[in-house]
């Protein structure tokens, strides 16, 4: 650490894009603080995959070679553990850590991503990233051809079924409850050979998180290799509400091409910021935000 605690960057969160603000912003000589809780959203997901270099290998091995890396750069520090509030100073900002220490930065980087919010089904949340998945560009190639579900109903059912078809032609829409597809919708679907089942979920059966069977109310099963759902979500960490960075109206971080939020001086990157939710966007964004803001501090102390 510097030993006043004071650093030109504060980033808060240390995984993925993060760590790759926190290289650019080394490689730029810049006095770096990284704060990290080690709870990456991607903590079960076996294997990673659509990052060139890195396609197999799993999240916790391409994070802790990434980490291993940006230590190499001699002003980038790191601090194991949760920010939990921030307030703008006449230097720029405070950040507080447990247990109690208080760090201030020139700009801070918010690459703190998001918490998925579970259907209210048993099961979910254990085989999420594993067998129960967001992605099929991260997953699909795995899956092609395999018996698969979609968990959906509506509009982001049907739009959902289109985009897995392309994978695999074994497929079943649940709808968890009544179908409120459009006739066109289901006509549509039908058409295509996709089944629609509108049974409610009692629980998802599973073994170390790999799906085994959906177990419905009425006590009927099915089997599938894996589903696709898309969860609700919430802002992993609350501080740059509580500095006034709006959010979009889907709950982002708003941000600009320069990764800028709506308030001077912060910045953000990675799933907190952005939809396409994969370890080569976070790299990128984490990439572009450190140079950003690099650029920044050298504008304003030239």
């Amino acid at each position: 650490m510097t030993g006043n605690n004071i650093f030109d960057v504060i980033i808060v969160g240390g995984s993925y894009s993060g760590l790759a603000a926190g290289m650019a912003l080394g490689r730029a000589l810049k006095n770096v603080l990284i704060i990290d809780s080690g709870k990456p959203c991607n903590r079960q997901t076996p294997y990673s995959h659509n990052f060139i270099t890195h396609d197999g290998d799993t999240p916790a091995e391409i994070a802790a070679l990434a980490n291993l890396q940006v230590r190499r750069y001699d002003t980038v520090k790191f601090f194991d553990g949760l920010a939990t509030s921030g307030i703008r100073t006449e230097m720029g900002f405070e950040i507080r850590v447990v247990p109690g220490e208080i760090f201030t930065a020139k700009k801070l980087i918010f690459a703190t991503g998001i918490r998925d919010i579970m259907p209210g089904i048993d099961g979910v949340e254990a085989c999420w990233g594993i067998s129960v998945l967001h992605c099929p560009y991260c997953h699909g190639y795995e899956l092609r051809n395999e018996k698969t579900g979609i968990l959906g109903n509506g509009e982001y059912g049907f739009d959902f079924s289109k985009l897995i078809s392309n994978w695999t032609k074994d497929l079943t829409l649940f709808t968890n409850g009544t179908s409120i597809l459009t006739t066109e919708q289901t006509a549509k679907i039908e058409r295509h050979h996709i089944k629609i089942v509108e049974k409610e979920i009692e629980k998802l059966e599973h073994i170390s998180g790999y799906l085994q069977n959906i177990i419905f109310k009425d006590g009927t099963t099915s089997s599938v290799k894996a589903i696709y759902t898309r969860s609700s979500f919430e802002q992993h960490c609350t501080i740059p509400g509580i500095l006034g960075c709006e959010l979009t109206d889907e709950g982002y971080i708003k941000i600009d091409i320069f990764q800028k939020t709506t308030v001077h001086g912060i910045f953000a990157c990675g799933d907190n910021a952005s939809r396409m939710r994969t370890v080569a966007n976070a790299v990128a964004m984490g990439t572009t935000t450190g140079m950003m803001v690099n650029k920044d501090l050298i504008e304003e102390g030239f």
